[in-house]
């Protein structure tokens, strides 16, 4: 059952975006009566995000490009450890002009498809593509065409691989590779669309009104972002004024110490000489008595 999922998988990963929901629920109840378990492992296949959806059009249209990444990648990982810091800061920078030239193919084939890709969506893709070449297991799974979510890694910590990926058994396939349908050669007469214009100003304005939506939404959230900067602005000016009460309180403090010593000096001083006046006072009263005594007895 295994090869028989991964060869629907890879059909279903293969074809446009938006059909692929209605192409698995249909190949899933043509399976039910005969073969349920196949059948529900295909229903269980997730549809890929837009960004791992690019990633795997790019696997199966620019297959020996990919293969190239791949391939730098573990010729990279291998190089590190004997490079200075020098070598390894142009290494990320030979790496990262790769990455993105790449990612602009994606971009351009996703075009080609009709799919759109905003800036966020690319980031995703050069993120997976920069995951594919530091980590071997998330190369394998690039590879195989069957991400469901873009992949990210730092190089240093592992990876769960396994939950960006169709199923757990698509790490190790090799999507093969699948070139564009062929336009109409030249010479052949093409019959014009009637409605040709009149899809394009549909197809413009859906787009038109996609990017106002989405600024909108980028205005929005610059809106609430720069609020709550000004919130923490003013926040950060009272405590500001807050620190400078207590320092001046306590440099109040600090001078009110500084005269309780020297009360505290003058008060010793103070208790010393009553205490020696008040032992010679002692010794001048216990002359006297006994002067008292004295003459009593006579």
């Amino acid at each position: 059952m295994v090869t028989d999922l991964l060869q629907v998988a890879d059909e279903l990963y293969a074809g446009p975006l938006a059909d692929f929901t209605p192409t698995r629920d249909a190949r899933a109840r043509a399976l039910k009566k005969d073969d349920p378990e196949l059948s529900a492992a295909i229903r269980a296949l997730r549809k890929p995000s837009l960004a791992a959806w690019v990633v795997n059009l790019l696997v199966r249209r620019e297959t020996e490009q990919v293969d190239q990444v791949l391939q730098v990648g573990q010729a990279l990982r291998g190089a590190q450890e004997s490079m200075s810091g020098e070598e390894l800061r142009a290494l990320t920078r030979q790496r990262r002009q790769l990455t993105a030239a790449v990612t602009g193919r994606a971009r351009s084939l996703a075009g080609e498809e009709g799919q759109r890709v905003t800036q966020a969506v690319a980031d995703q893709v050069e993120a997976t593509l920069t995951a594919a070449m530091l980590d071997a297991e998330c190369g394998r799974a690039v590879r195989s065409g069957l991400l469901v979510t873009p992949l990210a890694a730092t190089g240093v910590d592992q990876v769960d691989v396994a939950a960006a990926l169709a199923a757990a058994q698509a790490l190790g396939f090799e999507a093969p590779s699948r070139q564009a349908p062929e336009l109409p050669r030249p010479g052949l007469r093409v019959v014009p669309d009637p409605e040709a214009d009149e899809k394009a100003l549909a197809s413009a304005r859906a787009a038109l009104e996609q990017a106002e939506t989405e600024l909108e939404q980028a205005t929005g959230s610059r809106d609430e972002a720069a609020g709550t900067l000004t919130e923490l602005e003013a926040r950060g000016m009272q405590i500001q004024a807050r620190i400078d009460e207590l320092r001046r309180s306590i440099a109040d403090l600090e001078n009110e110490s500084d005269e309780l010593d020297d009360e505290l000096v003058d008060a010793e001083e103070a208790v010393a000489v009553a205490t020696a006046v008040r032992a010679e006072a002692e010794r001048v009263r216990d002359r006297a008595r006994v002067a008292v005594e004295r003459h009593e007895h006579h």
